[in-house]
């Protein structure tokens, strides 16, 4: 457990999209572990902000994504 004033702002969100991944070093792309529409914890101060059909977006990486709500 950390402090109450040494955490971030955490964001709740509903993914919209997922690619396939990234390569490692040996060229296998690993299984990403989200799929489309599940519910995230994003860090506040990570992702690239992008605007889609006049829409804030964030992009992530999978490695950023600190955790998923449990169905």
């Amino acid at each position: 457990m950390l402090p109450e004033k040494s955490q971030g702002k955490v964001w709740r969100a509903t993914l919209v999209a997922v690619g396939s991944g990234s390569r490692g070093k040996g060229g296998e792309i690993p299984p990403v572990g989200v799929k489309f529409g599940d519910q995230v914890l994003l860090p506040e101060y990570r992702g690239k902000k992008v605007v889609l059909h006049d829409k804030d977006c964030f992009l992530f990486r999978d490695g950023d994504i600190p955790g998923k709500y449990a169905d």
